[in-house]
């Protein structure tokens, strides 16, 4: 009998030429079923419906747990859960028009042949499939620079975490020490594998949320709290645009469906992921605001605020295991573009594949020693890239795919039960562009940037310890009296 990594790849190969994609997809499913229980099979190679849940849901909360409690010091409680909840639902709306634009390019690429064997599909091919060359640019572009920013924010927040635990070393050597620990990432050879990572991510998250609440529950308002939110316009934007970013997994959302055994099913995970991530995200930013209130607006990190403790700690180091997740769920998609882009992409050898990976972990090393500041970051990236990679492209992409009647009766995808009408698809599709253009990317753009620039004039860039505590002064000791 073959082993089952040969036996899916003379399925793959045998289903492609006659264009029939459920096929491969239940043939792989079933061949993975019989295959027998394996230690290998259980922890490393992944491709259910579960899976495909478990890495959107650890994907979606990572460090941002962290900084939504400081969002809420800055735009207030209720405005906080609100965008929550709004971003959230447009967020999963658009995850869904991406995998129907998958499954669309993937149905007409079968019908040609296509042989997509030891290729990963990305969401800059779809755009080039469906819609050409120039929206394949857009698309590359924006989706990269997303992930190498939310690359960069992974090891400025391990190393703002770890800071809690031992401050003997300030946070820049905190991060030179995370980028050598995550470059090990580059091992992994795709998402097939984050199985086991992607159930350990979440529970990790897990735990950290309802920590946060617990302990801000247990410690009570601090003395004379105050909630003033929303005092200004540009703190209340770059508050928004955090949340906004909290949704925003989309960038690697391509690459989990194509790991999937049958990537229809997608469809309704991200929603179903965004439900569960809500009862981590929105107790616990309420519970630290409530606790602390305006003194989240000089923490940009809640365990800067929550008291020290074996509890914290846990949190802390948990933490630390999952933005380690989280660095390779970011990387992983920018290094098949760069194993496309030097012809390594089809190298069976994992010690090649991770020898020609390394050159993109050096950017996202050094950026993240230039720009360490962990909240404001989080806010920028959210409306200059965010914005457009995650609500913009994929709404434009969908009405122009589907903006003939020919492509709309043929698609492979029909309009969903709960919108059947391809008019109501287009009105949202439409109402999310202009909202997110104008309230995102426009006044988000200009909150985040202004606060950014702040924290740069404030505490210039390779700052060595970011919103670190300042050292008490050391009072000399009065001189001894002379003895007699």
């Amino acid at each position: 009998m073959l082993p089952q990594k040969q036996a899916e790849e003379a399925i793959v190969s045998n289903c492609n030429e006659t264009g029939e994609l459920d096929a491969v997809d239940e043939k792989l499913e079933d061949n993975s079923k019989s295959s027998g229980f394996s230690v290998k099979s259980l922890l490393w190679h992944g491709g259910s419906v579960y899976d495909a849940w478990f890495s959107c849901a650890s994907n979606q909360v990572a460090q941002v747990l962290l900084t939504l409690p400081y969002s809420f010091s800055q735009m207030g409680m209720l405005s906080g859960i609100i965008l929550q909840i709004f971003y959230g639902l447009i967020g999963s709306w658009t995850a869904y028009l991406i995998s129907v634009l998958y499954i669309e390019y993937r149905a007409r690429k079968e019908k040609e042949n296509v042989n997509f064997k030891n290729h990963v599909i990305q969401w800059f091919e779809v755009l080039d499939g469906l819609l050409g060359p120039v929206w394949k640019a857009v698309g590359l572009a924006f989706n990269c620079t997303f992930l190498l920013f939310g690359s960069v924010i992974q090891l400025i927040a391990c190393a703002s975490n770890i800071y809690y635990i031992n401050d003997r070393l300030d946070k820049r050597t905190w991060t030179y020490i995370f980028g050598a620990c995550c470059a090990t990432t580059v091992f992994i050879p795709s998402f097939h594998n984050y199985r086991i990572w992607s159930f350990i991510g979440l529970g990790m998250t897990t735990y950290t949320a309802w920590y946060m609440t617990i302990a801000a529950f247990v410690h009570g308002q601090v003395e004379n709290v105050t909630h003033s939110a929303p005092t200004k316009l540009v703190l209340y934007f770059t508050g928004a645009t955090n949340i906004l970013y909290t949704f925003g997994g989309h960038a690697v959302t391509v690459e989990i469906m194509h790991a999937m055994w049958k990537p229809q099913k997608f469809k309704y995970i991200y929603l179903i992921a965004t439900f569960y991530v809500f009862t981590l995200t929105l107790p616990s930013a309420s519970a630290v605001y409530w606790a602390f209130g305006d003194q989240l607006l000089d923490h940009a990190n809640a365990f800067s605020l929550l008291p020290k403790n074996g509890f914290r700690d846990g949190a802390v180091i948990l933490m630390l295991i999952h933005q380690f997740i989280t660095f390779g769920f970011a990387c992983t998609p920018l290094y098949f573009v760069w194993e496309k882009v030097i012809g390594m992409h089809d190298t069976k050898s994992i010690f090649l594949r991770a020898l020609a990976r390394l050159p993109v972990v050096v950017p996202i090393w050094f950026l993240a020693i230039i720009f360490p500041f962990f909240g404001p970051i989080n806010s920028a990236v959210g409306a200059l890239l965010v914005s457009f990679t995650v609500y913009i492209i994929p709404a434009l992409a969908h009405m122009l795919t589907y903006r003939k009647a020919s492509a709309r009766q043929n698609a492979a995808e029909k309009p969903p039960f709960f919108l059947p009408s391809w008019t109501a698809m287009y009105v949202v599709n439409t109402f999310i562009v202009i909202w997110v253009l104008i309230i995102g990317f426009g006044f988000g753009g200009w909150a985040s940037m202004t606060n950014f620039v702040r924290q740069v004039d404030s505490f210039g860039l390779f700052a060595k310890c970011y919103q670190c505590p300042k050292p008490h002064p050391v009072v000399p000791s009065a001189p001894l009296p002379p003895h007699h």
